[in-house]
């Protein structure tokens, strides 16, 4: 029996793409804002702990005062909090519902092009690691991406589009291509947070279970066109509720910013 790609499962492959080193450099702002990312994306959730501040900074490739002072940030703005004694340590502290609030606020302040540019390039590389998953996936992989796609997440209280996550997620490692993996990790790191909202419209919601089903018995079948119609027509559909919803969140404000020019 060959083994999985990856032992880890896909939330913590997105956890892992949280800790990655920063490629912009070490500065306090970017460490907060990776993180705040990861709680927005549902890499992390309330109740996670953090790296400790040394862990956290050689992860990052940050030096540890910087580790330090971007969880000093993080605690004014009521994303962690920090305990002390046996079980100390720092804590994500913000909800689900409390998250869906922060993206809504960053949804408003992404232009369209960015948005329908970052949609593009997810839905470009997710569609190319499901192609090529359909190739490398034995009978003992689809058994595993089945029980994902029957695993218990939390009913009522699960994050919207957990399941569509963690099947793109587990078609990128499927892929057995480290760099298709790593990048579709980023990219999820960064996207996934607005196609959780996207799960919050109950018509798309009820549509990606159905959708869910169908991407595992294509992948069943090795049918890689399927698999690629599949994840680009997921995407499509997403990006259309984000901009709708992006353009009521941005239209109240229209008027106010004609008068003050």
């Amino acid at each position: 029996m060959r083994p999985m790609p990856y032992s880890t499962s896909p939330q913590r492959r997105l956890r892992a793409a949280v800790f990655s080193p920063l490629i912009e450099g070490g500065k306090v702002e970017l460490v907060e804002d990776r993180i705040v990312r990861g709680i927005a994306s549902g890499a992390l959730h309330e109740g996670d702990r953090l790296p400790s501040e040394a862990d956290m900074a050689a992860s990052l490739g940050v030096a540890t005062v910087t580790a330090r002072e971007a969880l000093a940030g993080l605690r004014r703005r009521g994303f962690v909090a920090t305990r002390r004694g046996r079980d100390g340590g720092s804590y994500v502290t913000m909800n689900h519902r409390d998250r869906s609030e922060l993206v809504l606020a960053q949804l408003a302040e992404t232009t369209l092009v960015d948005l329908r540019d970052l949609a593009l390039h997810y839905g470009v590389i997710a569609s190319a690691a499901a192609f090529v998953a359909a190739s490398m996936a034995d009978p003992d992989d689809v058994d595993g991406v089945r029980r994902l796609a029957a695993a218990d997440r939390g009913g009522e209280e699960a994050d919207p589009g957990a399941r569509a996550a963690d099947l793109l997620l587990e078609m990128a490692a499927l892929s057995h291509s480290a760099r298709l993996t790593r990048e579709f990790v980023q990219l999820h790191a960064e996207f996934g947070s607005y196609l959780r909202l996207a799960h919050e419209d109950p018509e798309f919601d009820t549509w990606s279970q159905a959708w869910g089903d169908t991407l595992v018995e294509a992948l069943a079948g090795g049918d890689g066109d399927e698999l690629r119609r599949l994840v680009q027509d997921y995407t499509r559909r997403a990006v259309a509720l984000l901009i709708t919803r992006r353009d009521a969140l941005v239209a109240p404000n229209e008027p106010a910013r004609a008068a003050t020019n």
